[in-house]
């Protein structure tokens, strides 16, 4: 029995979707047509007399994955039946991996370098969706959509090394950029939940399980809630049952579904239809050679290559098309100048519009022409900004544009000089206040200049020269 230090203690079970284009045991698309029960045929649907065939490129995809997370891998991929009785499955069971996983024994770093171990990464067919007209505690009756059953998931089975839910939430952020790298999951349309064992020191660890929570904030919403519940609990000398509760996210509370089952409940037994499949060590290689570098990698080369900070390098990896975009761009830019630019103001403008990166058509050559014109200083910081801000909504040729608004940086001293007199002249009483010890008067003057040169000038040069004229 594990011996528990932290006072809360979290472990996860997440399932993503892969993102082949057939289901795991049937040619049934996994996308396509939204009319309920369109996509199925007599395998998915579990109708006697059909046989299921397995999907190679599921299997190659989950193989990614527990490659990516250090997995010892299973020799044998063995397949059985977890038998249960439940409308989202028409079989009256799934197909999933119970005595041998695919990979065991894993580990997944945190932002903060804490190790979380992995239990266990198998595979599994998705169950169908159910609709709950009045919600889940209040419907008379549950609807069944069977075109999402069948889709192939991995599970990820963490160790109990959660120590709050600001970790787990984390951990979702970590998973989800190793998934994204590998390319076996559709970040914008493949389903992604979890299920999240919680328990508490105050309660001798007695362990509640939470359901089906979808997205990042609902899973540390939801094990807030729940810590805070057990707490509250246990400080009124109330019993912490082992239980499974459901999350309510628009209530914002967790609710008892049921007494907790155990594995053995389900009364697993192997699959007879389908084969024991040989995972040999060529096919192991192939995959190995075939994956592509992961965030922690990149994190890595650009500290060491590129010379940019871990900070910086940390939240560009954070992205795979923001590291690829930092590599182009940092072949022809000076790679801390370039990090500057992807990190803070790309990022900035992404986020204001509300956007990400794989949504606008901006490319690194846009990227590349404004930067080469900011590190040869044609054009000042400020003006590169709004460039910026107008390239994300539409693509145009950054140096025709320069030319055309005239926007080139003013870099001529006795030009600059005539716009400090006058702004100096047009505000008298600023120079007062300044004269009179008020240092941020000047700012006033500075910003009067700015407008006259259209954010053409830098403010350094502009300052320098302002305190030269006024003594």
């Amino acid at each position: 029995m594990k011996h528990f230090t932290n006072d809360i203690v979290i472990g996860l079970e997440i399932h993503a979707e892969l993102d082949t284009k057939t289901k795991l045991f049937c040619s049934c698309p996994t996308h396509g047509s939204e009319e309920p029960n369109a996509r199925t045929c007599e395998t998915c649907l579990g109708m006697p007399g059909s046989k299921p065939v397995l999907n190679k490129k599921a299997v190659e995809f989950a193989l990614r994955l527990c490659l990516a997370l250090n997995c010892e891998i299973s020799p044998e991929l063995i397949f059985s039946r977890k038998s249960y009785f439940y409308p989202d499955m028409s079989k009256n069971y799934q197909i999933s991996q119970y005595e041998i996983p695919l990979g065991k024994q894993g580990i997944l770093k945190l932002r903060d370098g804490k190790e979380i171990g992995i239990t266990r990464v198998h595979m599994e067919e998705d169950p169908a969706s159910l609709i709950h007209p009045a919600g889940l505690k209040e419907s008379q009756y549950v609807l069944v959509d069977y075109n999402r059953s069948g889709n192939p998931l991995v599970e990820i089975v963490t160790e109990p090394d959660l120590a709050s839910p600001d970790e787990a939430r984390d951990f979702m952020k970590q998973l989800i950029t190793v998934l994204n790298y590998l390319e076996i999951f559709d970040i914008n349309d493949g389903i992604i939940k979890a299920d999240a064992n919680v328990s508490i020191k105050e309660s001798d660890y007695a362990r509640v399980e939470i359901k089906n929570i979808t997205g990042f904030k609902e899973i540390e919403r939801a094990l807030m809630y729940e810590v805070s519940r057990q707490q509250d609990e246990t400080s009124h000398h109330k019993k912490i049952e082992q239980e499974t509760r459901a999350w309510d996210s628009e209530k914002g509370i967790t609710f008892t579904l049921r007494k907790k089952e155990t594995e053995e409940d389900y009364g697993y037994i192997i699959d007879t239809d389908l084969t024991v499949v040989e995972i040999t060590g060529k096919l192991v290689k192939e995959i190995k050679k075939e994956m592509p570098e992961l965030a922690q990698d990149k994190v890595r080369k650009f500290v060491e290559k590129h010379k940019i900070k871990k900070e910086d390098a940390e939240i560009i990896a954070a992205e795979k098309g923001l590291a690829e975009m930092f590599e182009k761009v940092a072949e022809e830019i000076n790679p801390i100048l370039a990090a500057k630019w992807l990190r803070r103001e790309l990022v900035r403008v992404l986020n204001y519009n509300k956007k990400e990166l794989h949504e606008v058509e901006i490319d690194e050559k846009h990227i590349i022409d404004l930067l080469k014109l900011v590190e040869n200083k044609k054009i000042t910081d400020n003006v590169a900004s709004k460039i910026l801000e107008k390239l994300i909504e539409k693509l145009f040729d950054v140096k025709e544009y320069i030319k055309k608004e005239k926007l080139e940086a003013v870099s001529d001293i006795s030009e600059l000089e005539k716009y400090c007199k006058e702004a100096i002249e047009e505000n008298p009483k600023a120079i007062e206040d300044y004269k009179k010890g008020e240092a941020k008067a000047l700012n006033f003057i500075v910003g009067s200049v700015m407008k006259k040169t259209r954010g053409k000038a830098t403010p350094k040069e502009v300052n320098e020269i302002i305190l030269r004229l006024v003594g």
